[in-house]
């Protein structure tokens, strides 16, 4: 900031898919009961999804797969290609010079990249007193919900 580096008038942001260490072999349907208190589940991976899990937000995204070895990873064949388990690198990139200034990762999931928009954007707007006039994204940030969380 100091350097002048970082102007804040208008950031980019944009995700990359990052695959998960997670077997295809041990991933289920998405609405298929599982049991979690099973000891061949009980991997830190999934301690941390039970600690973690939100009923109601589990039930409005229903994955169409769910990796019983780690589920908090999504299942996607967002970059083309075999589908497969994976997270999301959310990037916030000031314009001026091309520096991040902000990462969420998320599970690689549409509305969980666009929910880490808004997270970024508030959190370098706390940390350094920045919000841009101006948002740059792909057009999976140009839905309603993405524009609405923006505003």
């Amino acid at each position: 900031m100091d350097a002048g580096l970082v102007k804040g008038e208008g950031f980019a942001v944009d995700a990359s898919i990052i695959k998960a260490d997670a077997s295809r072999q041990r991933g289920v349907s998405g609405d298929e009961e599982v049991n979690w208190s099973d000891p061949s589940l009980s991997t830190r991976a999934v301690r941390e999804y039970l600690e973690a899990l939100d009923e109601e937000a589990l039930a409005e995204t229903l994955p169409k797969r769910l990796s019983l070895t780690d589920p908090q990873a999504r299942w996607t064949a967002a970059p083309g290609g075999p589908a497969f388990f994976a997270y999301s690198t959310n990037y916030l990139i000031d314009t001026e010079h091309g520096v991040i200034v902000d990462v969420e990762p998320t599970p690689a999931h549409r509305s969980a990249e666009v929910e880490s928009t808004k997270i970024m954007i508030e959190r370098v707007e706390a940390q350094f007193d920045i919000k841009p006039e101006r948002l740059i994204g792909d057009t999976a940030y140009g839905t309603p919900r993405c524009r609405h969380r923006a505003n």
